[in-house]
């Protein structure tokens, strides 16, 4: 089995009595009807309907824990708060009381599985990926023979978008793949920019999309160019790991297979298939 310790993601605690209705408000996907031994991906967007956050919501004894990248932390705890107003929610930054790791290694559960073991919570990611949050390093897990950066990679073969501070508000779901990816839900009431989220699915306003890339070593938040518009900027570089990497592109321009290129006169980078229908 191999094991990565996972310290770039960050965990949230979102706790009290009103922290379920609370969460259905503010993020893209249904948390109402959220059964306890199941996590769910989601986002958590600006009012303009770009998103400031994406999350994996776990159910935890406390409420629920919300995985995100480390580096938004700070922000999006404050930025959550104001939200609260009346409501008996207490959101705290949980990021040094639990590790996290990733697993490889057959798993029992379907997709998105919690469990509980001891103090430890385990989601089963992929049948052959799984998540551990533990609140404090466990035997099992103290000799990680793998890196986050493995780990990453697998989240970008998954086609799993992650907003991280170089992305932030940037991009409404569907540019991301957030919904295929099973981060939104159409169907739930209002959340912030859940107007210009559903307008752009029913009237079909999305013009740029997310795909995967390989060929160089890139950086979230990197700019792409494309040959039908020389040194102008085409993309967006949303997550990247080792030689891979998603990013946002036209629609026009992933339909018409224009070469993509990390600069203008750099090698064009490969597109390569995403698990899920586009």
């Amino acid at each position: 089995m191999s094991i990565a310790k996972l310290e770039s993601y960050g965990l949230l605690q979102v706790a009290g009595e009103d922290a379920r209705a609370f969460l259905h408000a503010q993020l893209t996907n249904d948390l109402e009807n959220l059964p306890p031994g199941q996590a769910r991906y989601a986002g958590w967007c600006s009012a303009k309907g770009r998103l400031l956050a994406t999350f994996l919501v776990v159910p935890s004894a406390a409420g629920f824990l919300l995985q995100l990248s480390r580096d938004l932390v700070p922000s999006v705890v404050q930025r959550l708060a104001m939200f609260i107003l009346r409501s008996k929610v207490k959101i705290s930054d949980a990021s040094d009381r639990w590790v996290q790791y990733g697993l490889w290694g057959p798993a029992a559960g379907g997709p998105l599985c919690v469990s509980q073991s001891g103090a430890s919570t385990t989601v089963h990611i992929e049948p052959d990926r799984t998540l551990v949050f533990t609140p404090e390093p466990s035997s099992n897990h103290t000799s990680p023979n793998a890196s986050f950066g493995d780990w990453d990679l697998a989240e970008v073969r998954a086609g799993r978008p992650r907003i991280v501070l170089a992305t932030q508000d940037q991009f409404v779901p569907q540019m991301v793949n957030l919904e295929l990816a099973g981060g939104v839900d159409f169907r739930k009431g209002c959340y912030p920019g859940q107007e210009i989220v559903a307008r752009a699915q029913y009237r079909g306003t999305v013009k740029r999309r997310m795909v995967r890339l390989r060929g160089a070593a890139l950086q979230p938040g990197q700019a792409l160019y494309s040959d039908d518009a020389p040194g102008h900027v085409s993309g967006t570089v949303v997550n990247a790991a080792g030689d891979e990497a998603l990013a946002v592109l036209p629609i026009a321009v992933i339909e018409a297979q224009v070469p993509i290129r990390a600069q203008p006169q750099a090698a064009a980078l490969e597109v390569l298939p995403l698990p899920y229908a586009q």
